[in-house]
């Protein structure tokens, strides 16, 4: 079956359009919960997900309250930054995340979110916003500059937030003192009402790159390149591998009775798919130099 592609030109449909599918298509993104205080001292909590870490030195974290799409106002995080720049940025797990959500709602400026979201402010220590409580990590932080996008709306104003203090619940931490993945169980902002939980089930690792210089999916052979077993996926991590098989290792293999059986079979379509069925199970199994070995076997 042929596929089809929607090419859409941005001017060319409304915002709200272009909203729905930026935040569709770019996720999922990680919550800041963020909390600020106004000139006279009133508390406002509010979680973006137009958020991350941009440097570890200086440490710098950006969030986006941009502008309200429907009639152009503006947020009151946006605002009392504004006045005071100062704000503590929440990491949101699982066990809040109802409670985030809550905090969204637009009240009035004279609410205050910790109240009726049902958190437990506590001081911060280097600024005046409160952190939650109940976060499992949170960055107080100086916002060293606001970039407004746009004076529209839906125009974005990027918060670029310097951390100078970092309050680590213990609980989240590994027997080697680091933060644990698993411990943290955090969650992450979806199209429409979706969200996604980073649960050890819907966990895993791939070795970097840069610790190794990969042999590159362009010097497997080109049966492989054009499988129908195996996936791209599969392909990304055999060229991974720090350096291709040795004859010696390729031989090896030879000898395996389903390889041999794979590489005797007549037709060689035929051969190819048994031998990538082969390959593929060796992955799975995490064998993976045995798996690159019997690729090169054909």
């Amino acid at each position: 079956m042929k596929e089809t592609t929607t090419t859409i030109d941005p001017n060319s449909i409304s915002t709200t359009e272009l909203h729905q599918i930026l935040l569709t298509a770019v996720a999922p993104r990680p919550i800041a919960l963020a909390s600020t205080v106004d000139k006279n001292g009133n508390v406002n909590l509010s979680p973006f997900s137009f958020f991350n870490v941009f440097s570890a030195n200086p440490p710098i974290l950006i969030f986006s309250p941009a502008r309200r799409a429907k009639d152009n106002t503006t947020k009151h995080t946006y605002e009392n930054i504004k006045e005071v720049k100062e704000v503590v940025i929440n990491i949101v797990n699982f066990a809040m995340v109802e409670q985030m959500s809550l905090s969204s709602t637009e009240y009035g400026k004279e609410v205050n979110e910790f109240i009726k979201s049902g958190f437990t402010p506590i001081a911060s220590e280097k600024i005046t916003p409160p952190r939650v409580a109940e976060a499992p990590i949170s960055f107080e932080c100086i916002v060293d500059d606001v970039i407004e996008l746009g004076t529209e709306g839906g125009a974005g104003n990027l918060i670029i937030s310097r951390v100078v203090n970092i309050h680590i619940r213990d609980e989240y931490k590994g027997n080697d003192g680091k933060l644990d993945t698993e411990k943290l169980d955090l969650v992450a902002r979806m199209g429409g009402n979706w969200y996604t939980r980073a649960a050890k089930d819907s966990l895993f690792e791939i070795p970097k790159p840069i610790y190794s210089k990969g042999i590159g999916v362009d010097t497997l052979p080109m049966h492989a390149k054009n499988s129908s077993i195996l996936t791209g996926n599969d392909l990304g991590r055999l060229g991974n591998m720090a350096e291709k098989p040795s004859l010696e290792s390729i031989e090896k293999c030879k000898k395996i009775q389903e390889v041999d059986d794979a590489l005797a079979t007549p037709n060689l379509e035929d051969s190819y798919k048994k031998l990538h069925s082969i390959v593929k199970k060796h992955l799975e199994d995490s064998n993976l130099e045995e798996a690159l070995s019997i690729l090169f076997c054909l």
